[in-house]
């Protein structure tokens, strides 16, 4: 009983060994794929960065120039804040990939 295990333990162990080389190469598919996905990030980091701009700066003029009416300084300050978060949330997604891409290189 133990040779058997013994066996399959080594089986197992080989086949994780080799199943880490890889002869064959990337796809053209999977790599068109793959630059398109980088292309896609790339421009949504470069408009993210302006559109949470205005979006602060509109809240901000929508707080100022309120003349003390609650309802738009409250609404000024949901727009500032989830502008905010809006792009933290963009930035957090790049670093989380851009980690998982270089551990995987």
């Amino acid at each position: 009983m133990k040779k058997i295990l013994f066996i399959i333990i080594l089986l197992i162990y080989f086949l994780f060994i080799f199943s880490t080389f890889s002869f064959a190469a990337t796809p053209k598919l999977v790599s068109k794929l793959n630059d398109a996905f980088e292309d896609i990030e790339s421009w949504i980091i470069k408009i993210s960065t302006p559109a949470a701009a205005v979006a602060v700066c509109t809240g901000a003029l929508m707080r100022k120039f309120s003349f003390g009416d609650e309802e738009k300084i409250r609404t000024g300050k949901k727009l500032i804040s989830g502008s905010l978060f809006s792009y933290a949330f963009i930035l957090a997604i790049d670093l989380v990939l851009s980690t998982i891409q270089s551990l995987i290189s």
